[in-house]
Parts: C-alpha cells; structure tokens; sequence
C-alpha cells in the first residue's frame, strides 16, 4: 500500500468512525430529551369499555416512568380507523401512540378504503392484552343456551340483532363466524364500543351481543344479562362456569380481541426503544397485572419482534375468515 493510499484508508475509516459517534451521540440525546411534553394514547373506542380500561391502565404507570402524563384520548368511529388515521399521520416523534387491534391494523384495510396502511404505517412497540368475547342475550330473551339461540334464528331468520364493537371488528367476525359454522341468521348492529352497545342491551334495544367480556361481568352477576358461551378456546377466568364455543360444538372457534401498543413508522429509533423498554417494565409490574386481570382481561405481552411476527400470522388468518364469511371487501 502506497503512503498516499494508507492516509487516504486511515482518513475513511476516521471518517466512519467520527460519524458513528456522531450517530450514536444523537441517539442518546434523543432518548434523554424525550418526552418533552404530554404523550396521548389514542383508544380508538368509547370511553367506558374494556380498552379504555386497559389504555388507562397502562398509559398512568407508562406516566409515572416517564416523568411526563400520558392522556387517553377516544377517537372511536369508522371501525376504529378514524382513531388510526389520526396516529398514522400524526408527527412521528413519540408523543402520539395508538391503542392497536386487529381490527384498525389487519382487518379494516382489507375490507374498505382506509387511508393508512395498517402496517407500513405504524412501529410495533409491544402487544399487552387479549381480552375474552362473550355471546350475551339480554335477560327478557327466552333463550338459555346456545342451541336454543340457533334453533330460534332459524325459524324467525333476521328477527334477532347482535352488537359488535364496529364493522370489522373481532366481536363483529365472531357473529359471522357465528352464523356462517350454525347456520344461524341474525342482524349485525354495529356500536362505537361496549359501553354504548351494553346500554342498549340492558334497556332491551338490542338482542344479543359479541361483545369484550369485562365491562359485561357486573350484569351477568346480576342476571341483567344471560352468557351463553366464550368465543376463546378456553374459558375465560372471570366468567369459569360459562363454556367455550369450541366446548359447544362449534370446534376451534377461536376469536379474542388483543391490543398492542404502536406507534407512527418514522419515529425515531432511539424514541422507539425508549418506549418498548418502559412499555415492558410497565407490563411485568404485579399491581399493573393484576389490575389488568382484575379487569376481566388477560396479560398478553410480546416485545416489538414478537408483536409484529404475530400481526402478520394474525393477518392471515382474518383475511381467511373474511373471505369464507362473505364478507364484503375493497
């Protein structure tokens, strides 16, 4: 190597090196700066149901790390894509983050026009929920079992109507699977959430419902509303003596609703590590567990890897069920 070459070889590699400090240094100014201000989860349901539960839950120990207030903010509507628009285009700077489903991410964007990718255009942070389905009727309904409910809809087809949390929804794919594996024939109604489809429930507007199960447990102990069955594999802890689907016949009938926490795509990943390592000490804290079971809601946390690997194995599977349900598609 000639003596001009070598200074040229040791100038690069100072170069490269300078850089990557340089690189690494903004990286860690960027992670000690943030958050600079109120950081907003948006939940994309109403207020009252088991999201906002769980979104409020998570967002005030998230909070107490941070050292800055982390707000739930409901956008509901539009099958929860008005709620993931907003994040998708909001300033990917960590200060906005998005209360993930199935429904705005995977579901949603393959059966309209949204104005978002469901998964260019977020950063998985960490899945940290699933939360049981229940098929309830309400308490007037002379309907106790399951096979009761299927032999009624076919001899009065379309008379009954089932609550969902929005089209697309999982609660809204678990009435269409429902139907498409008993043959049952029912009107989906579709609610910006629990709280105001259990309103209705209760006051006797509305039949029956698919619906998260922890907002519902204080009016099945009540009698208010009859649980005929889960829409999970197994039965769900808070409701034990109420059966599967799969146990009833309906063999694996497997429909939960998950939540994750994401956040805009071109956050920074400095911003982006920040959040997923607080996300994960918030999810191990015992009180924030039990708080979460206690709601009616299961622990279901898996790191930004995991989480991403189970929305497209999850992606998959609606797509195939939207597609045998007849479901009508962009």
């Amino acid at each position: 190597m000639t003596g001009r070459r070598l200074i040229t070889t040791v100038l690069s590699l100072l170069v490269a090196a300078t850089t990557a400090g340089t690189t690494r240094a903004e990286a860690q100014a960027q992670e000690q700066a943030f958050p600079r201000t109120t950081i907003q989860l948006v939940n994309p349901y109403a207020a009252g149901g088991s999201a906002d539960l769980l979104a409020r839950t998570v967002a005030s120990a998230m909070g107490d790390l941070l050292g800055k207030e982390v707000i739930v903010v409901n956008k509901p509507g539009a099958g929860t894509t008005i709620g993931a628009s907003f994040v998708a285009h909001a300033e990917p700077d960590g200060h906005t983050l998005y209360l993930s489903t199935a429904t705005a991410h995977t579901i949603m964007p393959r059966l309209s026009k949204t104005t978002y990718d469901g998964v260019a255009d977020f950063a998985p942070i960490a899945m940290i929920a699933n939360v049981p389905n229940v098929l309830v009727v309400r308490s007037s309904l002379p309907i106790t079992t399951m096979a009761e409910l299927v032999a009624y809809t076919k001899a009065h087809p379309r008379q009954l109507n089932f609550a969902s949390v929005g089209i697309g929804s999982q609660p809204h794919l678990a009435g269409e699977l429902f139907m498409q594996m008993t043959g049952a024939s029912m009107v989906h109604v579709p609610y910006t959430g629990v709280a105001p489809a259990t309103t209705d429930l209760l006051s006797g507007q509305m039949d029956l419902g698919f619906l998260n199960a922890p907002p519902l447990l204080q009016h099945i102990e009540s009698g208010r509303l009859r649980a005929l069955a889960v829409t999970i594999p197994k039965r769900a802890d808070q409701l034990p003596s109420v059966r599967t689907l799969d146990e009833l016949g309906l063999k694996g009938f497997d429909i939960g609703t998950w939540y994750g926490i994401s956040a805009p795509a071109k956050t920074p990943p400095a911003v982006l590590d920040k959040l997923r390592r607080t996300l994960a000490t918030v999810m191990a804290m015992p009180a924030v567990r039990q708080k979460i079971v206690g709601q009616g809601s299961e622990v279901f946390y898996l790191d930004a890897d995991a989480f991403a690997a189970y929305l497209k194995r999850d992606a998959e599977r609606m797509a195939k069920l939207i597609d045998t349900a007849g479901l009508k598609t962009r």
